[in-house]
């Protein structure tokens, strides 16, 4: 693919659901860029709080932001809600001529210069498939960042490029849809990447919209339906054990993983996909090199 950063054509998909507090800065950040998107889709996914008005008033203000309402559900659906209002979003793109496409959470902060950094990554690396900033919170007045293995971009932001995206052929309609699309890209031969020198605000922990618990237990039971191996995540739950909140931390997510076996939840049927990060996650265990290096 044959461009510069500075002509690079994008589209941003945006699902939000009772983001009334956070999305004027997510919009504000977006209007700013060096580079502005063809096309950005906010999906309101059923918001009860004031998020629908809120984007229709800035959708009136930039004929390049489109506004798609949906039904309110009554619940949030883990995983699959997203993948859902996502997929709505996707498939009413009228910019056909885009190189990257983009999800992007309604609860963010960032630079001007954001997208145009991270389309001059793309551009130095051809394989480079799936990429995004990192993300930071603001505690106590000090920057803090999520932690997270090298190749792992949070599903709060995700640029995908458009040769990659075919390839994987979209998201899992599942819990561990962002996992799982790194894993598939890299079995593919893609490179996955966040950035660290690029930091997104992150107006709200990850997966504490249901509380910290019940965020674990969905933690959790996304590793069980992405076919994570049973030791690999009982390491994970033993590393846990010094990250807070401790102890509760790890019995959430172990809990989330095990129940998931004595429930019999359906897993995504994708066997080379499961077996290829099995085989990521025992090479882990063992000291070898992996994507998680």
């Amino acid at each position: 693919m044959n461009m510069s950063a500075s002509t690079t054509n994008y589209v941003v998909i945006s699902p939000v659901r009772d983001e009334e507090a956070y999305i004027r800065f997510t919009v504000d950040c977006m209007a700013r860029q060096t580079i502005l998107p063809k096309e950005w889709i906010i999906v309101d996914d059923g918001s009860t709080d004031n998020t629908g008005s809120i984007i229709d008033e800035y959708a009136r203000q930039y004929p390049w932001i489109r506004v798609i309402h949906r039904g309110n559900r009554g619940f949030r659906k883990a995983g699959g809600g997203v993948v859902d209002a996502f997929n709505e979003g996707y498939q009413a793109i009228q910019f056909q001529d885009w190189d990257f496409v983009v999800k992007l959470d309604g609860d963010l902060s960032f630079e001007p210069d954001y997208f145009e950094k991270c389309f001059a990554n793309f551009e130095s690396d051809p394989r480079l498939g799936v990429g995004g900033g990192a993300i930071c919170y603001i505690i106590n007045g000090v920057k803090e960042f999520e932690k997270c293995p090298a190749f792992h971009v949070r599903g709060a932001t995700k640029i995908y490029r458009r040769g990659c995206w075919d390839a994987i052929g979209g998201f899992w309609p599942a819990p561990g849809w962002d996992t799982m699309d790194e894993v598939k890209a890299s079995m593919l031969g893609w490179t996955t990447m966040s950035f660290p020198d690029l930091h997104i605000l992150h107006h709200r922990f990850t997966g504490t919209a249901e509380g910290w618990w019940a965020g674990m237990v969905k933690n959790g039971r996304a590793n069980y339906i992405c076919g994570y191996h049973p030791l690999f995540m009982v390491s994970k739950c033993l590393l846990r054990l010094v990250q807070r909140p401790y102890v509760i931390g790890s019995t959430a997510l172990f809990y989330g993983f095990i129940s998931g076996y004595l429930k019999r939840v359906p897993q995504v049927n994708d066997p080379e996909t499961i077996n290829y990060l099995r085989r990521q996650q025992l090479s882990r265990l063992w000291g070898r090199e992996t994507i998680w290096r």
